[in-house]
């Protein structure tokens, strides 16, 4: 465990609010050069009812934490494909009760804020090379530092299925431009753009990130005008398959050394993806790519994370906000 690591964790997750992190983040908690203030945010926290704090342990999510930090000591971005898959499949929880930014508060600043530093300090450039931003501790669900892994793992595997989610990690820009557009909540959407853009990564595309963003950006403007749940319908949630997959994994400890299995439903209609691709692929054939000068070079957020790509694979759903 890091030195900065809190030293009293509580056994249980509980929910911090939003006004208590605005409250006591301060710049030497966002630089790593002092602890959260443990006593008084522990004071402002609500609990979970019995019934779900027993499926919220503070332990299994504090290990895996500190082994994403040993095994990706010398890549911090690479480790996001190996951390989403596994906090998705500890943290069962319906998309409800994931849309509260309290939880991911609680799991920020008082169980795991020197992840946060270790993974975020300096990689938001505009705040300086110090520094890990705000938004990292508290924010939205695509940037907040384990909201938006455990969002990954949900709007991209393709039911049990966590291979796309490696697949999407591959690419900061996937999380940080393509996970916020509303077109991806359409799970035959990002089961297609997942595929195209898993063909630019292999294919050795020069700033790749640059074509993904361009790409998303297409991708979504069309959606304003074609409706591609029409184009590619979707399947019918299974609530009850989703309800016995978190019932089951109460007291599972997921597996280090190979990918957990996510809940049955959702499962993507291959006809679905295979109707969007020739549509996709004119779609990033056309995007026009940012030009850049010969001074500037590409952020590390941006890089392809040194992470093998997975094998071939074995996601018109809500969004966060349209669910707190």
């Amino acid at each position: 465990m890091s030195p900065l690591a809190p030293v009293d964790l509580p056994p249980v997750l509980a929910l911090l609010p939003d006004a208590a992190v605005t409250k006591y983040l301060s710049r030497g908690i966002q630089s790593g050069h002092e602890l959260p203030p443990q006593v008084a945010l522990n004071r402002a926290c609500v609990a979970y009812d019995d019934r779900i704090a027993a499926r919220r342990r503070t332990a299994p999510v504090r290990e895996l934490l500190d082994e994403a930090r040993r095994r990706y000591a010398g890549d911090r971005y690479a480790a996001d494909g190996w951390l989403a898959p596994r906090l998705h499949a500890t943290l069962r929880m319906p998309r409800a009760e994931a849309a509260d930014s309290r939880l991911w508060n609680h799991l920020a600043m008082i169980v795991a804020p020197d992840y946060v530093i270790w993974r975020h300090k300096g990689a938001d450039k505009t705040e300086g090379p110090g520094v890990a931003t705000a938004a990292r501790f508290c924010g939205p669900h695509y940037t907040q530092t384990f909201s938006r892994l455990w969002w990954a793992a949900e709007l991209f595997r393709d039911a049990d299925d966590y291979g796309p989610v490696v697949t999407a990690c591959r690419m900061q820009d996937v999380l940080n431009t393509t996970m916020r557009l509303d077109v991806i909540d359409h799970r035959p959407t990002a089961q297609a753009m997942l595929r195209v853009i898993r063909g630019l990564l292999d294919s050795g595309v020069p700033r790749p990130g640059d074509h993904v963003n361009a790409f998303s950006s297409a991708v979504n403007t069309a959606g304003s005008t074609l409706m591609y749940d029409v184009l590619a319908p979707d399947t019918e949630p299974d609530p009850d398959g989703l309800h016995d997959w978190i019932e089951a994994g109460e007291a599972e400890v997921v597996d280090w050394e190979r990918l957990p299995e996510g809940p049955p439903e959702g499962r993507v209609k291959g006809a679905s993806v295979e109707a969007l691709l020739p549509l996709f692929e004119k779609l990033r054939s056309e995007a026009p790519v940012r030009q850049r000068n010969s001074s500037e070079t590409a952020s590390d957020e941006a890089a392809v994370a040194s992470v093998p790509p997975p094998r071939a694979p074995g996601v018109s759903l809500s969004k966060p906000s349209d669910l707190a």
